[in-house]
């Protein structure tokens, strides 16, 4: 028979998602519900049938009966919730980003090597069907040698939660590097960021960030791979857009510029005696990763809980993070069953959080380049 655990999501606006997700996750025995809006906890509830409800997380924390909890809450709250969830001896996931400064990794660190519990940051990116299918092509050689990687996330702020008003692009990176960094296995080592542009006043005061567009240059560990990383969040005219591209020796994966397009394959050929190589371009469609569920959750790569007067804006503007939420539900749950690390453990969230803090520093500093300490 195989083992069951019990989880409790924390956070019903973005995170009702999840409930029906690990409400028929074949490895989960109950779950429970966290949310300070009791109307939102009702509606919520009874829309799934979940019994277990509560308005603060301490009870939950208090409670043996509970084995897991998923953090789907604002920013600032990540790294202590996380760290707190730990100490109470329970697993932890956690959306992104993982903390917002270089001491929170580390003390969410410490929390889990002390615990001896899982914690795993829940990037999107990484198990969306577009880098399912680029990660295979990888593994298959069909881009040969990586020359250059580019990622970006171009998303308008205004009018969301007000802990989020003039937010430092890149402090909220992984969208954006994930995909690179998980494709290439490389961790970032140093770091020149440039910010630009101007925001209105009252932006810049609760982070002190004067940048709405920051743009930064990664070198490597052991790789002669550069990668380019940009980001938006106020006053630029460019629509919603959590991309990445992949340049290689023999193909290179662009994404689509416009959502509703498909992402574009280039192929180089062989020289045929002409300036240059010929090349293919191929518009292709990412295949949907189903198999790589249980049965039970498949569905929900393509179907989420909202209905169209109620759409999570993952939905209106990302596709449902690329189908991801299913997979991401199930690694989690499947390595506390089966005792091992998650893909997205507490030291890779590290590092990969820690590309982003130190770029927004650099681009503080005027593109001064900041060495992005190692979490092992």
């Amino acid at each position: 028979m195989t083992k069951k655990i019990k989880v409790a999501l924390v956070g019903l606006g973005f995170g009702a998602e999840f409930v029906p997700i690990y409400k028929h996750h074949p490895m989960v025995g109950d779950i429970a519900i966290v949310d300070g809006n009791e109307d939102v906890l009702k509606e919520t509830g009874d829309k799934f049938s979940i019994t277990h409800r509560y308005t603060d997380i301490a009870d939950v924390l208090r409670n043996d009966a509970w084995d897991a909890v998923h953090l789907v809450t604002p920013i600032q709250y990540h790294a202590p919730q996380s760290i707190a969830v730990l100490n109470a001896g329970k697993h932890c996931a956690c959306t992104i980003p993982m903390g917002l400064s270089l001491q929170e990794l580390r003390d969410v660190i410490a929390a889990q090597r002390a615990s001896g519990k899982n914690y795993m940051m829940m990037e999107t990116a990484v198990y969306t069907r577009e880098y399912l299918m680029v990660k295979e092509m990888h593994e298959k050689g069909e881009f040969g040698r990586i020359q250059f990687l580019r990622g970006a996330h171009y998303q308008d702020m205004d009018g969301w939660p007000d802990y989020w008003k003039g937010f430092p692009p890149l402090m909220h990176p992984t969208h954006a590097i994930a995909p690179l960094l998980d494709l290439i296995g490389k961790r970032p080592v140093k770091v020149s960021c440039l910010g630009s542009g101007s925001m209105r006043e009252e932006l810049v005061r609760q982070y002190n960030n004067p940048f709405p567009v920051e743009s930064a240059l990664f070198q490597l560990e052991d790789s002669d791979v550069a990668l380019e990383l940009t980001r938006t969040m106020f006053h630029t005219a460019r629509d919603y857009s959590e991309c990445f591209n992949v340049y290689g020796e023999k193909a290179t994966f662009e994404w689509q510029q416009l959502e509703h397009e498909l992402p574009v394959i280039f192929r180089m050929g062989e020289m045929n005696g002409n300036r240059g190589r010929p090349f293919t371009v191929e518009r292709v469609t990412a295949p949907d990763r189903q198999e790589l569920l249980p049965e039970a959750i498949r569905r929900f790569t393509q179907k989420g809980v909202y209905d169209e007067t109620n759409e999570h804006l993952s939905f209106i503007q990302g596709g449902g993070h690329g189908g991801s939420h299913p997979h991401l539900v199930h690694e989690f749950v499947s390595s506390i069953v089966e005792g091992r690390e998650p893909s997205i453990g507490a030291i890779t969230a590290a590092n990969w959080t820690a590309a982003g803090i130190c770029a927004h520093q650099s681009a503080l500093n005027g593109g001064m380049p900041m060495d992005i300490p190692a979490f092992e």
